[in-house]
């Protein structure tokens, strides 16, 4: 098995480590209110993690009866009234390793925390973005490395916030060895403002990653989506009230829908054909609503897309679906040769152990089984 979605929680230096004190105050840093202990973004405290040291921390997948359908009818919150230290396997790559093998897990793609989520809040200030961000892959190479070495793939964090930076830290990466990028599923938000991420002033980004032919994980996190006043703005919005139901809760589908309709409306596919995408913890739902609209755009507008848009999609893109989505429906819209497995261990919102998937999964035949669990993430990122 390879487990295509897994996490770290990250060091308390992770973004102060590499950082320049001089810009402490546009970027990341730490305060402490009351006793405890927030990181102060772009100036601001962010209390979209209750707790950033993660010390404690709620059990791995403790949320997954709720998200299973809740059958018990339980407090949401509820689910996570127990904590434990902090376990040495989401901090340290040896100990990951000991937990996989305990897991038998042969690979994971390693994915931030927080460093989803802190682009949003620096949006203001791009070039706090990718000072802040450089820092952040410093300390990731560090910590972790992105070469896969040990089956550990860990992923760079890379931003469209300014195109001439996202080649330098494209090509710091590559010679470093990694194997996968990452980046939120959002408008580039540049000193010009909002930017389509398939406008042409990143064709040298996207030439180069074509050119390495290492994926980019659009993986969920705060991609800036409005609620247009019908919830509180912002990531945390789907977590106050006592997790009272709003579309908040559907932001992350609304995002990735939103970036991968785009990429192929305007041909980005096209252009660059030798990209490799994969959509992780963003869900699948969305994939009825967006081959429809794309072939809708295809009869009404004829040869603006050289073949059917769909085929186009499902040769280049590879979908994770969320644990308690319809594999078979997703496996029916690209294809098993185009999906992927994923635990988000040890999010609160994952499955308990990696392993727990099996049983959804024995729906598909054993050879589709074997492509989702393990042969497209290999295809994806060739492992020692």
């Amino acid at each position: 098995m390879i487990d295509a979605d897994q996490h770290y929680y990250e060091a308390t230096d992770a973004f102060t480590r590499h950082l320049d004190p001089d810009w402490a105050d546009r970027c990341v840093r730490w305060c402490e209110i009351d006793g405890r202990r927030y990181h102060v973004v772009g100036g601001r405290v962010s209390r979209a993690v209750t707790n950033p040291t993660f010390d404690p921390i709620a059990l791995p997948g403790s949320m997954h009866d709720y998200f299973r359908g809740n059958s018990d009818g339980r407090d949401p919150l509820s689910f996570l009234s127990e904590r434990e230290p902090i376990r040495p396997a989401y901090r340290d790559r040896t100990a990951r390793r000991a937990s996989l093998d305990e897991q038998g897990v042969q690979a994971c793609w390693l994915f931030p925390t927080l460093g989803m989520i802190y682009e949003e809040l620096l949006a203001h200030d791009p070039q706090a973005v990718c000072v802040t961000f450089r820092a952040f892959n410093r300390w990731l190479d560090e910590d972790w490395g992105i070469d896969g070495r040990d089956g550990i793939v860990a992923a760079p964090y890379l931003t469209l916030a300014d195109p001439d930076w996202a080649v330098e830290e494209l090509t710091w990466a590559l010679d470093r060895g990694a194997r996968l990028v990452v980046m939120r599923p959002a408008a580039a938000r540049t000193v010009h403002g909002p930017v389509s991420p398939f406008d042409d002033r990143f064709a040298r980004f996207w030439s180069l990653l074509e050119e390495s032919g290492v994926p980019l994980v659009l993986h969920a996190g705060d991609g800036g989506v409005s609620f247009n006043g019908y919830a509180p703005e912002g990531f945390a919005a789907s977590f106050s009230g006592g997790w009272k139901p709003s579309i908040a809760f559907f932001a992350i589908e609304a995002a990735i829908r939103d970036y991968l309709l785009t990429m192929v409306l305007e041909n980005h596919l096209v252009r660059f054909p030798g990209l490799r995408i994969a959509s992780v913890e963003n869900g699948a739902q969305f994939l009825g609503d967006l081959f429809r609209k794309v072939r809708s755009i295809a009869r009404k507008v004829p040869g603006w897309f050289p073949e059917d848009p769909v085929e186009i999609f499902r040769n280049q893109v590879w979908i994770n679906p969320f644990w308690e989505d319809d594999v078979e429906e997703v496996v029916a819209h690209v294809g098993a040769d185009r999906v992927l497995f994923g635990s988000d261990w040890p999010h609160i919102e994952g499955l308990p152990r990696p392993g727990d998937a099996l049983e959804d999964l024995a729906v598909l035949s054993e050879a589709d089984r074997r492509l989702v669990t393990h042969d497209n993430a290999v295809s994806l990122v060739a492992l020692d």
